[in-house]
């Protein structure tokens, strides 16, 4: 009789398992598509940091371009793999935190993520009267800060530029790139 119990348990274990596994099928496939999809607004946001930089220039022109990730980003993983540019130049990633009083000397451009307005004002103060071009992930509305601001969406990747900010930073932005902010940029 005690075999027979330990039969049928071992038995209902496997239905359970089974069950489970089939329910699983669909929420693994969501799963995957949606990875797959944040894949390919990290790599659509890639090319367009990418062609923001190209147009960009600095005062000294950095033989590596450092980049710095601040706060917490969604679509920067495929930046964080490091890339060269079109020109040659290397891109170097790192991610410091938002209150780093290094901020200003560590980095030619900054990608900013999810920050309070408390820690985006510091930012900026930091990188103030620096040439430091700045990214902003966030759907902010490019008002304050940020030269460059995305807008991320399953469709495409598009951006605003702050033209204050951009005389501001002592980053020269070439003014084809304003022609790019006018009109959709990149397709995931």
């Amino acid at each position: 009789m005690h075999v027979s119990a330990r039969r049928l348990t071992s038995c209902a274990l496997s239905l359970l398992l089974a069950v489970l596994f089939l329910c699983a099928g669909p929420a693994r496939a969501e799963t995957a598509a949606t990875a797959a999809q944040a894949q390919q607004r990290a790599k659509a946001v890639t090319q367009v940091v990418l062609g923001i930089f190209s147009y960009a220039r600095w005062p000294v022109e950095p033989s590596t371009l450092r980049l710095c990730l601040v706060g917490p980003t969604e679509y920067a993983d495929d930046l964080i793999k490091g890339h060269v540019q079109e020109s040659g130049r290397p891109l170097q990633v790192k991610r410091l935190l938002a209150d780093d009083a290094q901020v200003a000397q560590a980095c030619d451009a900054i990608y900013i993520g999810e920050l309070d307005q408390g820690q985006r004002d510091k930012l900026f103060e930091r990188v103030s009267g620096h040439p430091v071009l700045s990214i902003s992930e966030a759907n902010d509305p490019c008002t304050v800060g940020s030269l460059f601001c995305l807008q991320v969406s399953d469709q495409q990747v598009a951006f605003e530029v702050n033209l204050d900010s951009v005389a501001r930073s002592g980053v020269r932005i070439h003014p084809s790139v304003l022609q790019l902010s006018r009109r959709r940029t990149v397709q995931p």
